[in-house]
């Protein structure tokens, strides 16, 4: 049990690992978790890192046994059931995530949020905040990123600059989360279209329903981002339901605003270049991981939700 407890010392914003897996039976086996596949006869065991693991997503035609569960949990790891690809996710007690319990995890976030969230003001003031880091972490990571530069998407153009601007001062303006879930929907779909036009992808109207790639990708790719989100906030001791600008009634509505904080920057452009590129749907996922550890996209989460809720207790 003491070697269970140790796995807990890598942060997790320093974790490498997000799995999805279909078609496999996961349990414990000798001290490890590990998942079972057949080929023909051959019944063969894989060991996954739960160390180094945030989160495992059960795709179709899986089962998981109570110990396998009982050491995930002990090592922190989220996981949830989902559809065929990753989406969507089904099976529910925190938005739709299997959250491991603990008595010990920190308070002070949680206190410190709820010193703002009940005030209206206060909690439109945060949801300002997360706009403004969702600006700056686009302009700071498409500016160095040399692969997105090489496929069109620069942070000088002129038109895409002037959107950002745009936005950023409606942000100020905004008397409401309604008016700023208004001006937020207006600077996604610019960069829907900035992205199609850059990748000459024709015709696409964003339909979550729709089985074209780049739905797929944007689908499959937000997921991920739920994923990273869901883990923060439960690592900081948030409850998912104390939203900031999302839907007041949704129980994971905090996971929306968090996960958007990254899916314009990570998320969006890649799904478009994926679906030009003809990736499929494992080589988009790979793609989406290597930039969330290059971009370090959940230490920006953590550092993002800190920060809040130390300006919080000041106000």
């Amino acid at each position: 049990m003491e070697a269970i407890t140790n796995l807990k010392h890598i942060l997790h914003s320093k974790r490498a690992n997000i799995f999805y897996l279909e078609k496999c039976r996961l349990m414990q086996k000798s001290g490890r978790v590990v998942y079972l596949t057949e080929e023909k006869k051959n019944k063969q065991y894989w060991n996954i890192p739960i160390a180094n693991t945030t989160v495992i997503l059960l795709g179709t035609g899986t089962s998981i046994t109570q110990a396998a569960v009982r050491m995930l949990c002990s090592a922190g790891v989220l996981f949830g059931f989902s559809g065929g690809g990753g989406t969507p996710l089904l099976a529910a007690n925190e938005i739709e995530w299997m959250t491991p319990q603990s008595e010990y995890r920190p308070t002070e976030y949680i206190q410190a949020w709820m010193q703002f969230w009940f005030d209206k003001a206060k909690r439109l003031k945060v949801a300002k905040e997360f706009q403004k880091k969702r600006i700056e972490y686009l302009q700071s990571t498409w500016k160095k990123d040399l692969d997105l530069k090489m496929e069109g998407f620069d942070i000088k153009h002129q038109a895409l600059n002037q959107a950002l601007d745009k936005f950023t001062d409606k942000i100020d303006q905004c008397n409401d989360s309604t008016n700023l879930l208004l001006a937020e929907a207006q600077l996604t779909k610019f960069l829907y279209k900035y992205a199609t036009t850059q990748t000459k992808h024709k015709g696409f109207k964003r339909k979550h329903d729709s089985l074209d790639d780049a739905n797929a990708f944007l689908n499959h790719g937000n997921y991920l981002a739920y994923g990273l989100a869901a883990t923060t906030l439960w690592v900081l001791g948030i409850p998912h339901g104390f939203a900031v600008m999302h839907g007041k009634t949704r129980r994971g509505a905090l996971v929306f605003d968090i996960a958007d904080l990254i899916k314009d920057t990570l998320i969006l452009p890649w799904a478009f270049i994926c679906a030009k590129e003809g990736a499929n749907e494992k080589e988009f996922r790979q793609q989406c991981l290597e930039n969330f550890t290059t971009h370090k996209a959940m230490d920006f989460m953590f550092d993002t939700i800190k920060d809040v809720c130390k300006k919080g207790e000041k106000q």
